[in-house]
């Protein structure tokens, strides 16, 4: 019997000594609970303007939440979304963002605060074949949408031409001086004029 007493001492000092750092939980202590939410931040664009006079203008435009977040002179606006023929328009009470691509206008109580525009160039040359290449440059960002005879749009970018212009892509090549132009395909002539 003194076997068995000697035993069960030993298991309780056991549990006793591994619950040494153990905490008892009152039942009206609130659990806490650590959980990671993630957020989708490729739907969140950051952009920065400076007005004429200086002023930064922020705006954080967060798809997830289909919102507009403006700072401007220490004012932050949240604009809502507004539905748009193309490109985007966000606005509230006072404040409006409007854009297509690179292009936008910000407006504080319906003056203009903010305007970019790219600068486009829209040409079309024909041959004696009665092809017809549409071409629309900016040249700001150094891109250009091509189309033949009305068909799909070829996407280009810019590369240095000692004169002239010259677009490419991976299958694609447009080369120009003066009004000829001169579009490749895989190294083959598919518009010349």
């Amino acid at each position: 019997m003194n076997k068995a007493l000697i035993v069960i001492a030993i298991f309780v000092a056991s549990i006793a000594t591994s619950c040494g750092n153990c905490k008892v939980k009152d039942q009206n202590e609130a659990e806490e609970t650590t959980e990671a939410v993630a957020v989708d931040t490729s739907n969140i664009v950051n952009l920065s303007f400076v007005d004429a006079r200086g002023n930064n203008i922020d705006v954080i435009f967060d798809n997830n939440k289909d919102v507009a977040i403006l700072n401007y002179l220490g004012e932050e606006a949240v604009l809502a979304s507004q539905r748009s023929a193309s490109g985007f328009w966000y606005s509230d009470e006072d404040y409006e963002v409007r854009g297509k691509g690179n292009d936008i206008v910000i407006s504080k109580a319906g003056q203009v605060i903010y305007e970019h525009e790219d600068e486009k160039v829209t040409l079309q040359a024909k041959n004696g074949k009665g092809d017809v290449l549409d071409m629309e440059f900016n040249n700001t960002t150094g891109e250009a949408k091509v189309y033949l005879n009305g068909g799909g749009q070829i996407d280009l970018k810019a590369m240095n031409a000692a004169s002239g212009i010259w677009y490419t892509n991976d299958n694609y090549e447009l080369l120009g001086k003066g009004e000829h132009y001169q579009l490749k395909k895989d190294g083959t002539v598919v518009f010349e004029n």
